[in-house]
């Protein structure tokens, strides 16, 4: 009996109407998964008038749905690596549609934020399924740049959340915004029917007939009689099981550690941007409708950051892009805090959308490439997870800043930190990673 490498065939394909496909329903995914979160950045301005909240009561307010996507990513990631990755994605699906649908409702602060933790649940948990399930299928070649593309679904839901707002909060109310979940959930069945399960998942569970037919969409040129066996590249992956401790093993420890500081940092940026930003350009005098227009040049910025990110990655090497971007980020975040005539201001806020957003979704490209398949949901779950305390901790930071009156440029100096913190943390991966890399190499050559 011959046998295949699976991981051979899908990483040398050509690029076809397959990877299309799963890419297209892995964004679409991720645009349901922006809007419902980039929702209480739109929706403050309001809550924070009609529920007489404090800057620190709003802060608080917009950490629950946080705090539920810290536990939704650390819950679903290692789940998906046990059930599928398709099973863990419709779970997270439902979670967050539903409870957003169901925060419209809410009456009072406490119900609010019990939906916005419910929802966030399924918000934690689909995001490192969806990234583990499009770096599976895509090419090796085009791996950054897929993962990027996909993710920038992302950004446009944050898009999406700003625009409909603009037009949405003066005429129906905040409420509306939330209702406007259900569309998703009427989309489920459609989704679970085209997109795929893992390929990898399939072959350790003896389900070779349909990992052979979804090869055969892959590369039609490949011969997968029943007389071939298909072979995974990790042939641990089916004892070992999905333990956080595997991280940490082979070397990895450190690379995690910092990955998860990255993580931690980017993230907290970003949900701080997210939370506060139309906030605080209507403190600063510009109105509503202005204040999230800059919500969406901030998430505009995310999918050219992601998407030219990803090209550059592909080319060149990942982290040290990832490097440049935190860089980049410091720099524009710090210089938002000064007057400039409005054309440079949306230019500073689409560069730090593009390197605050877009290197969020770089960090979980690099990730996936990181770690390997039987660890991968794992991986991407715990530094997602990690990553989760940051973004909590974005909101409380924003809340705390206004409670106390700081000066506009103190407030965007102390968001620009965490930018440098994540830089050096991936100079360390980055030298760490290809330390590790050319002794691999070395290994391999002495032992051919």
């Amino acid at each position: 009996m011959r046998t295949t490498d699976v991981h051979q065939i899908i990483d040398n394909a050509r690029f076809s109407r397959f990877h299309w496909m799963v890419m297209c329903w892995c964004a679409l995914l991720l645009v349901f998964d922006g809007y419902d979160l980039f929702i209480y950045g739109v929706v403050l301005p309001v809550l924070m008038q009609e529920w007489s909240l404090t800057p620190m009561e709003a802060g608080a307010l917009g950490s629950y749905a946080l705090f539920g996507m810290m536990f939704g990513a650390l819950i679903f990631g290692p789940l998906a690596d046990r059930i599928g990755r398709k099973k863990g994605i419709a779970i997270c699906f439902v979670l967050f549609s539903g409870f957003t649908v169901l925060n419209g409702f809410a009456r009072n602060p406490t119900e609010f934020g019990v939906c916005r933790f419910l929802a966030g649940l399924g918000i934690g948990g689909l995001m490192p399924n969806v990234v583990a399930l499009m770096n599976e299928y895509a090419p090796k070649k085009l791996r950054s740049t897929l993962v990027a593309v996909m993710f920038s679904g992302y950004s446009l839901g944050g898009m999406l959340s700003a625009g409909i707002g603009i037009y949405m909060l003066p005429r129906f109310g905040w409420e509306s915004m939330f209702f406007a979940a259900v569309i998703p959930l009427l989309l489920l069945p459609l989704i679970l029917w085209y997109l795929p399960e893992s390929v990898g998942f399939l072959v350790r569970q003896g389900k070779t007939d349909k990992a052979r037919a979804i090869l055969k969409r892959i590369d039609p040129s490949q011969d997968l009689g029943a007389d071939v066996r298909l072979t995974l590249a990790e042939p641990a992956a089916a004892g070992k099981g999905a333990s956080v401790l595997e991280l940490f093993r082979e070397g990895r420890a450190l690379r995690t550690l910092m990955l998860w500081l990255a993580f931690f940092s980017c993230l907290l940026m970003v949900y701080a941007l997210g939370s506060w930003l139309p906030k605080l350009m209507a403190n600063a005098g510009y109105s509503l409708g202005s204040s999230l227009s800059f919500l969406l040049a901030l998430n505009f910025g995310g999918i050219v950051g992601a998407i030219g990110g990803g090209w550059l990655g592909d080319r060149y090497n990942l982290p040290r892009v990832v490097v440049g971007f935190f860089l980049a980020a410091t720099a524009s975040i710090t210089l938002l805090g000064f007057n400039s005539p409005m054309p440079v201001l949306y230019l500073l806020i689409a560069i730090a959308g593009a390197t605050t957003i877009g290197t969020q979704i770089l960090l979980y490209a690099c990730a996936a490439q990181f770690y390997g398949l039987n660890i991968r949901s794992t991986g991407l779950g715990w530094a997602s997870g990690i990553g989760r305390n940051g973004a909590i901790v974005g909101p409380l930071l924003g809340g705390a800043l206004m409670a106390i009156n700081l000066p506009l440029q103190l407030n965007f100096i102390a968001f620009a930190i965490p930018g440098a913190v994540a830089a050096i943390a991936m100079v360390i991966f980055s030298t760490r990673h290809g330390l590790a890399t050319a002794a691999n190499t070395r290994l391999a050559g002495t032992e051919s």
